[in-house]
């Protein structure tokens, strides 16, 4: 069986160094600490970088680890899905150019080859309407055979 014995700190037992009496503190006037020397210290000249650099030990470990954890996810996640999409996009673009430029190209050749038939239909539609006699005198003058 263990047996506990308290052992005590020479530490906790000393005087703590400080003022004797009430009157040794005067906190009406100006305090020492804050003069005009302190001026190139000034919280106006800290950066954005040097104060949150300075809530670092205001967190407790535990937590700055969880938002580490969280931001450092959260950037891998972005980083993947933009290299995700960026290469999606190429395949998309390039798949479209490779593919839809020659179906283009054809469907207007197409269209044009409509077009020009039309075109001949409307002229000998037009041919027809001018020139009626002409049909009929082929017609008549064709020999039997």
């Amino acid at each position: 069986m263990v047996k506990l014995e308290e052992v005590l700190d020479e530490e906790f037992s000393k005087a703590q160094v400080g003022p004797e009496a009430e009157d040794d503190w005067d906190t009406d006037s100006e305090s020492e600490i804050s003069d005009d020397e302190d001026d190139d210290l000034s919280p106006a000249d800290e950066t954005i970088a040097e104060r949150i650099a300075a809530l670092k030990d205001i967190i407790p470990p535990t937590q700055r680890k969880f938002i580490s954890d969280t931001i450092s996810s959260v950037s891998s996640w972005t980083t993947s899905s933009l290299r995700f999409s960026g290469q999606a996009l190429w395949i998309i673009s390039t798949s479209a150019l490779l593919l839809g430029v020659p179906w283009a190209l054809a469907f207007a050749e197409e269209q044009q080859l409509a077009e020009m038939e039309r075109e001949m239909k409307m002229q000998q539609s037009a041919n027809e309407l001018l020139t009626p006699g002409a049909q009929q005198q082929q017609q008549g003058a064709n020999p039997a055979l």
